[in-house]
């Protein structure tokens, strides 16, 4: 039997010499324009991220009244979840897939139809379709009084009206509107309003001083941001202070869950 002579697999010589070289390749400091260029790249990714999840995942957003005391407080700053309800696409009217619909006690930050420059945030309390009306304050869906442990009232024997709530005669059920009687809408007594298609009914858990859609009315779904998920900073105003955003930082709840 013949023994096979045994190989060695190719092996690339280098001289001391370009060893040498090689070293002095690897150890030969950075021009300033290769370190500028390399740090223009990172930065341009870093923004590109930045850019991407603010517009499709997360955005922060600060609550600047106290509609919605006691959920939310002045000063508190929360992380909103825009995939959850289709985050719009920039440039578009379209919106990504939504994760969820919207529900009844969903608190929801969306553009003022009034101003879309400017951020509200509320509690959705109707659906399209809903037939809502408020009786002395207490607020009822489909017919039935909601248990709101939410709400704050913070002026219970003030029931203001005006010109504000004259947009709900376009919407009162059939029956109330065929009435022919005289309808004088207020802060806390109005309706029975029905909600339109595509259209959300919001009020502030702060019920006597906020300003929602009893005043301005519905909220196109197309409005819709997303939904706040957690105060990631919150800290109490004072006027006496120079720094409260460092001093007045209200521990207790950084981190807490929105609800």
């Amino acid at each position: 039997m013949t023994e096979r002579p045994q190989t060695t697999p190719n092996r690339v010589e280098i001289t001391e010499e370009q060893r040498r070289q090689i070293l002095r390749e690897l150890n030969r400091p950075r021009s300033r324009l290769r370190m500028f260029v390399d740090w223009a790249k990172s930065l341009v990714v870093a923004i590109v991220l930045f850019l991407l999840i603010r517009t499709f995942l997360v955005e922060a957003f600060k609550i600047p009244t106290g509609s919605m005391e006691r959920t939310l407080l002045v000063g508190d700053f929360l992380l909103v979840n825009k995939a959850v309800y289709g985050a719009e696409i920039p440039f578009t009217s379209a919106h990504l897939p939504p994760i969820a619909r919207p529900q009844r006690g969903d608190i929801i930050v969306f553009e003022w139809p009034k101003d879309p420059s400017k951020n509200f945030v509320k509690r959705l309390i109707g659906l399209p379709g809903d037939t809502l009306e408020m009786r002395d304050g207490t607020v009822r869906l489909n017919g039935r009084a909601l248990d709101e442990q939410y709400v704050d009232h913070t002026a219970p024997g003030e029931d203001p009206s005006g010109e504000d709530f004259d947009w709900q005669r376009n919407h009162l059920v059939k029956q109330a509107a065929a009435s022919g009687g005289p309808y004088h809408p207020s802060r806390n007594n109005w309706g029975p309003l029905v909600v339109p298609e595509r259209s959300y009914f919001v009020l502030g858990d702060n019920r006597d001083n906020s300003y929602d859609s009893r005043y301005w009315g519905f909220v196109p779904d197309s409005l819709v941001k997303g939904q706040p998920f957690v105060v990631y900073y919150s800290y109490a105003r004072d006027p006496s202070h120079r720094v409260p955003w460092l001093t007045n930082i209200r521990w207790r709840r950084l981190g807490e869950r929105v609800h």
